[in-house]
């Protein structure tokens, strides 16, 4: 291939490139956007319930500090397996049974509810609020943000209190 054989391949390659990354831009922030407006409805006040979104440190914080919190993941065993937040009880989202697993929970007590990076635990805190539960909690960005904050996992459903 000449010189100026290779330029053309690297100029062509480069505008992929280019386009790959002004895609992945608009993807981004289209999520964002979208993401932005579920949140102001789902976290929206309503008569006799609340629901905040959490950050991982927020959520550590509440953890901590409130032994009558209930915690619940909506991940699948196998993403449970590799950790949990203390102290949670699995209910996978999609789960034929997870209303009526959600039924025998106290809803006069605060419930934490999170999932891998914040989609099914979302559509929860949907659910939640609509079973009459009074206060709902979200883990923004899920397990995600919880481990990249360092923050404690456990090794399965546990019902031990934080110590970190």
């Amino acid at each position: 291939m000449t010189g100026s054989g290779h330029r053309r391949a690297l100029s062509r390659f480069h505008g992929v490139i280019l386009g790959m990354a002004l895609g992945m831009a608009v993807i981004s922030a289209a999520w964002w956007a979208w993401e932005s407006l579920w949140d102001s409805r789902l976290f929206a006040p309503m008569a006799d319930t609340t629901a905040k979104n959490l950050s991982a440190q927020q959520a550590w914080e509440v953890l901590s500090g409130h032994p009558d919190l209930q915690v619940l993941d909506v991940r699948t065993p196998g993403e449970t397996a590799r950790g949990m937040l203390p102290g949670a009880r699995r209910i996978s989202w999609g789960d034929p049974a997870f209303e009526l697993e959600l039924s025998r929970w106290d809803r006069s007590r605060p419930v934490l509810v999170y999932c891998q990076g914040g989609y099914r635990s979302r559509k929860a805190v949907e659910v939640l609020r609509s079973l009459g539960f009074n206060s709902v909690l979200h883990l923004h960005r899920g397990m995600m943000a919880w481990r990249w904050a360092g923050k404690a996992v456990t090794d399965g459903e546990s019902r031990t209190t934080p110590s970190q």
